[in-house]
């Protein structure tokens, strides 16, 4: 790669790389600022939401890979220029999410006990969660929605309006939250409730920004007569890359439940303990998401325009930077680790728990952002989504979780023990990562129009 392509590279990177985790950062920091308020007013209150929230986690899961495939094939097609054909990739989101969406609210308002007694079996966390659920289910039937509008917005170049959206939201969710949560400016103090109202209400102008800022007709948009019209040949490249990207998330959002609920049954200084890593953990993974978003755009566009050796030397290079990426983050978490664990309140045993907890992290972090830009960036930009499904089922149900399970409920063994089992699978599969790159499978023009040149390129990559 020529000294100017590097230049080119870099500066792609930047700019797509920042916004997209400055909006993951505001995101992750609403979860952190319910955390953290909450954790000042009572832990049970802090305990009740974070378990409550995992729901919104697994919807998440499915919104991400409808939304996955779209920035898939959209920064293909986006490469291509075939601007019509991203107005049908938009209704095909649009379609999906509502339905996903639709699910969650109705489950949110009908059975929301019975969804706490997934994560707990104390009767006040499972009271509180359960409230908190009845009022943030109207935010879970916004967020289907909102979000497909800010990935096509991230795919088609206006990545910064899409982080102003986000901040804009994040920032009135704050605001909400001292509001609401607190009792301040007339209104009575909420507590968990008042998180989710301040969610709700977040997630309202989120949209309206999102719609408003995609309005001209220079944007690309959804064309409402054609919302319920389908694409035949479009669809099915659509779900082709949609469905294993739904098992990947569906393995990788119930797993991560799983070691949620795994140790909230432990006890409820293991769970607040646990709360508070989780905000920590996603905080930090927003350089990695960043990377990883903008990685899967950057190998997106060179394929999608037939540029596969370019593509395939971005790819190349984006996992050296995730490597770099990894153990920066693990010396960040080491460094956060005090000041994390005097910023909230818990009790002696909870503390304890948490600073072993940053500790075993700091290493899963190296795992989880070689995984998040080699998986999620390079690999799926080129259309190798299947790999991510698989490798999920393997490490992380087959090894991770039954020897969590077994560490708790079999042999009982220390609360840390069990904690370091549920971050085997990313550490544990960076091998197996690093062969399937080198396969080049990813290497794909993904549009209708196929170059010839990518099987010249898989074949390579087979012979070594």
């Amino acid at each position: 790669m020529s000294r100017s392509e590097n230049k080119a590279f870099y500066h792609k990177l930047i700019m797509l790389s920042l916004p997209i985790a400055l909006q993951s950062l505001m995101l992750a920091l609403v979860a952190a600022c319910d955390a953290l308020m909450l954790g000042r007013v009572e832990q049970n209150e802090m305990t009740a939401v974070s378990l409550a929230t995992q729901i919104q986690f697994v919807q998440n899961m499915f919104i991400s890979a409808v939304t996955g495939a779209g920035a898939i094939l959209g920064a293909q097609y986006w490469g291509k220029g075939a601007r019509r054909t991203m107005e049908e990739i938009f209704c095909l989101m649009l379609r999906v999410s509502g339905i996903v969406s639709l699910i969650f609210f109705t489950a949110c308002e009908l059975i929301p006990s019975l969804l706490m007694q997934i994560f707990s079996g104390d009767e006040v966390i499972i009271g509180i969660g359960s409230a908190y659920l009845r009022t943030a289910g109207w935010s879970y039937l916004i967020t289907g929605i909102s979000q497909c509008y800010l990935t096509m917005m991230k795919v088609t170049d206006r990545v910064k309006a899409s982080a102003f959206v986000s901040s804009c939201a994040v920032v009135l969710n704050i605001i909400f939250n001292l509001v609401l949560i607190f009792g301040m400016l007339g209104f009575p103090a909420m507590k968990a409730r008042g998180a989710a109202l301040a969610t709700t209400l977040a997630r309202v102008t989120e949209l309206i920004l999102a719609v408003y800022l995609t309005s001209g007709k220079e944007h690309i948009r959804p064309v409402w007569s054609s919302l319920f019209s389908t694409n035949k040949q479009l669809t099915k490249d659509f779900m082709k890359q949609c469905l294993p990207l739904m098992g990947g998330s569906l393995f990788w959002g119930v797993g991560f439940t799983s070691y949620t609920a795994i140790i909230g049954h432990i006890g409820t200084d293991a769970a607040a303990a646990n709360s508070v890593a989780s905000v920590v953990r996603d905080l930090i993974c927003c350089i990695c998401n960043g990377i990883g978003s903008a990685a899967g755009i950057i190998v997106g566009n060179e394929l999608g325009a037939g540029k596969l050796d370019t593509g395939k030397a971005y790819g190349i290079k984006l996992k050296n930077i995730s490597f770099v990426i990894g153990f920066l983050s693990t010396a960040l978490v080491l460094a956060v680790t005090p000041v994390v664990v005097n910023a909230v309140k818990l009790t002696d045993e909870a503390r304890s728990y948490l600073t072993g907890m940053m500790i075993i992290m700091s290493v899963y972090m190296i795992g989880r952002c070689v995984n998040t830009v080699t998986i999620n960036g390079v690999l799926d930009g080129g259309g190798d989504t299947v790999f991510d499904m698989y490798s999920l089922f393997v490490c992380m149900w087959c090894i991770a979780i039954p020897l969590a399970l077994l560490c708790a409920f079999v042999f009982h063994f220390p609360v840390l023990v069990v904690y370091a089992c549920t971050c085997l699978d990313e550490v544990g599969k960076i091998p197996w990562v690093m062969l399937r790159l080198r396969k080049y499978k990813w290497v794909k023009d993904l549009t209708v129009n196929k170059n010839e040149k990518q099987s010249e390129i898989i074949c390579e990559g087979e012979l070594l």
